[in-house]
């Protein structure tokens, strides 16, 4: 589907795993502390954007050190759901919120505009698009669910659980999480290829 106004719609198309070794080596180059921390956290926790970009530094930080596993509320759903917080994406976090100074009680990634409101999504969605680009993808391709879909999408590549995903994105129904990866489809081409006739 197509829409003028946003350009490319539909299912965003996930990063792969060399993809975010390319974001991750850029942003450490250039010295990107914030976008590093949101990059490797939107990975790790796989939550939708509303719930990424309002949580506040309590949400995963308990006396000045990262928590390694977070249950968080989802807004969408009000359920709750769990997710890792990886060493590399702890010292990220570490270091950015070093760098930034903010509080306890701020949200994680303030927006840069506006005082005491998170970042927004479209300026979330703005920096994705750019990530894309830069490895020289069509930006149109990626969006915020791109974030939410990558490590969802190389966990059922290595292991076909399909359970799994589901419970790690919150999901209520399995047929949701197979939508959702595409997975359907992919692994019917998949066997489709391997089968000589």
């Amino acid at each position: 589907m197509w829409s003028k106004k946003s350009g490319s719609t539909g299912q965003k198309k996930p990063f792969r795993l060399e993809d975010i070794w390319r974001i991750r080596t850029r942003l450490e180059i250039e010295g990107n502390v914030r976008e590093l921390a949101l990059f490797n956290l939107a990975i790790d926790c796989k939550l939708r954007s509303c719930d990424l970009l309002t949580m506040r530094v309590n949400d995963i930080s308990s006396g000045g050190v990262i928590n390694r596993r977070i249950r968080y509320r989802q807004r969408k759903t009000n359920r709750d759901v769990q997710f890792e917080v990886s060493s590399r994406t702890a010292q990220s976090i570490t270091h950015w919120l070093t760098q930034s100074g903010i509080s306890m009680t701020d949200y994680l990634f303030p927006s840069p505009r506006r005082p005491g409101k998170p970042m927004s999504y479209s300026y979330y969605a703005s920096i994705i698009r750019r990530w894309a680009s830069e490895l020289g993808y069509d930006a149109s391709l990626y969006g915020t669910h791109s974030m939410r879909r990558t490590k969802a999408t190389i966990i059922y590549a290595r292991t076909k659980n399909i359970r799994a995903v589901q419970l790690l994105l919150g999901h209520v129904k399995s047929d949701n999480t197979i939508r959702y990866l595409g997975v359907e489809i992919e692994d019917a081409l998949n066997l489709s290829e391997s089968v000589e006739t």
